[in-house]
């Protein structure tokens, strides 16, 4: 079964912007564990962390994105407008395109990772594969802290840790956070993206000459995380639909728990950068 969400995950590419219907359409909202909820679409992942200080947003996705976004939350129960943190897993617009959206409507602090800020600050326009593609260009949104690899970000008494997972965008990101529910400790890895996109060049890249090597600290740093609770930039990289249909209403057991599948999807996306990038060298 994860063999076939790995199979199925959905390649950025210009053309998905518009063809991808699951992108746009609603999912239940839905709390994972504790104070962590998923308000994305079904293809698009978001993700509200809740404190008594305010909130924290991951993903605003595509630039329509932000009000499905905020139904989730109100279904929630929560305040839209208490999102006082607005972070992205990676500069594609398919999860930052609604993030001037998000700034305006919360007034939330915009904290992206260094290497991704140039292209978050000019809209995609300088993406290394998709910068001369003008249907994946986005509303440039200023970023109020530049995040680096190892920094925390905190609210309330929620900490995040920012980890430095590269390839896929040059500042791709994977957030992990502690978290205590039922009375036992769980460590959450939101995962960015290790996916060697359709017509990403691995070797001789002009415009990303580190990619490889890039790539190769992306799977050394994933694999050196401790997760428990697996989730990521897209549902279909930890089989959303399949583990929400297992939720149940007493919170126990949580599907959501799964390091043995955190293990096995780091170990599938390292076999296939690894055939392509034999395949390139070939």
């Amino acid at each position: 079964m994860l063999r076939r969400h790995f199979l199925a995950l959905p390649f950025a590419a210009a053309a998905m912007a518009q063809d991808n219907p699951s992108w746009t359409q609603p999912f239940p909202p839905h709390r994972v564990a504790k104070n962590l909820h998923y308000v994305g679409s079904r293809g698009l992942a978001s993700y509200l962390i809740t404190t008594d200080q305010g909130h924290i947003l991951i993903n605003s996705s595509l630039a329509s994105s932000p009000d499905l976004i905020r139904g989730s939350v109100e279904k929630l129960g929560y305040k839209f407008s208490d999102v006082r943190i607005l972070l992205i897993s990676h500069a594609h617009w398919d999860h930052c395109a609604g993030s001037a959206r998000v700034k305006e409507l919360t007034g939330a602090r915009y904290m992206v990772m260094d290497a991704d800020v140039p292209e978050i600050e000019d809209g995609g326009k300088s993406n290394f594969h998709y910068g001369k593609d003008a249907s994946t260009h986005y509303p440039p949104t200023k970023v109020d802290r530049v995040v680096h690899d190892g920094d925390t970000v905190r609210l309330g008494d929620t900490t995040l840790t920012a980890r430095l997972t590269p390839g896929h965008t040059k500042g791709c990101t994977t957030w992990t956070m502690p978290l205590t529910d039922f009375g036992r400790d769980f460590t959450v890895a939101i995962v960015g993206s290790p996916n060697v996109n359709a017509g990403y060049k691995l070797v001789n890249n002009a415009e990303y000459p580190q990619i490889a090597s890039d790539y190769e600290k992306c799977f050394r740093v994933l694999k050196s995380i401790p997760c428990d609770i697996f989730l990521g930039a897209h549902g279909d990289y930890y089989g959303l639909e399949a583990k929400y249909k297992r939720v149940q209403p007493s919170g126990r057991p949580n599907p959501f728990v799964d390091a043995e599948g955190y293990k096995a999807y780091v170990a599938d996306r390292e076999k296939a950068f690894r055939a392509e990038l034999k395949r390139q060298q070939g």
